[in-house]
C-alpha cells in the first residue's frame, strides 16, 4: 500500500505541475495569442479555461496533503464541472478560424468537443460511484 500511496501522491504533484505550466503557457508565455488559429473571442473562453486548471491545481495539491477517497473524489467532480463548462464555452463561442486550410477543421474540432464532454461525463458518473462508495466505507476494487 505504501508504493500506491507515494505513486498516488507523485501523480497528484505531477498534475498540479502540468496544469500549472498549461496556465503559464496560455496566459505569460507564449500566450494563446500566437496559435494563429484561435480568434480574439478566445478571450470569452478563456476565464472558464483558467478556471479548470486552477482547480486541478488546487484539488491536486490538497489531495496530496490529505489522503481522502471521498477528498479526491469530490474534488475531481469539481474540476470536472469546470471542465465541462469550458468546453461548452468552446462550443458556443468557437474561437477557431482556420482559415483556408482543410475545410474539415471546424467539425473535426467540435466531435473533438463533443468527445470530451461526453467523457467527462463517463468520468463524472465513476466520481459520484467512487464518492458514495467512499463516504459508505466500502474499499475500492482491486486492479
Amino acid at each position: 500500500m505504501a508504493n500506491r500511496t507515494s505513486a498516488g501522491r507523485s501523480g497528484n504533484i505531477g498534475s498540479a505541475i502540468i496544469n500549472a505550466l498549461l496556465l503559464y503557457g496560455i496566459n505569460i508565455w507564449p500566450g494563446w495569442q500566437v496559435l494563429p488559429f484561435l480568434t480574439a473571442d478566445m478571450a470569452r473562453a478563456l476565464g472558464l479555461i483558467n478556471a479548470s486548471l486552477i482547480a486541478g491545481i488546487v484539488v491536486n495539491l490538497v489531495c496530496v496533503l490529505i489522503r481522502s477517497r471521498a477528498l479526491l473524489a469530490l474534488g475531481n467532480l469539481v474540476v470536472i464541472g469546470i471542465g465541462v463548462a469550458a468546453m461548452l464555452r468552446l462550443w458556443d463561442v468557437f474561437p477557431f478560424d482556420f482559415g483556408t486550410a482543410w475545410s474539415g477543421w471546424p467539425i473535426l474540432v467540435r466531435v473533438f468537443l463533443v468527445l470530451g464532454i461526453v467523457g467527462s461525463i463517463i468520468g463524472a458518473v465513476v466520481e459520484l460511484v467512487n464518492l458514495f462508495r467512499a463516504l459508505a466505507g466500502l474499499e475500492p476494487r482491486a486492479r
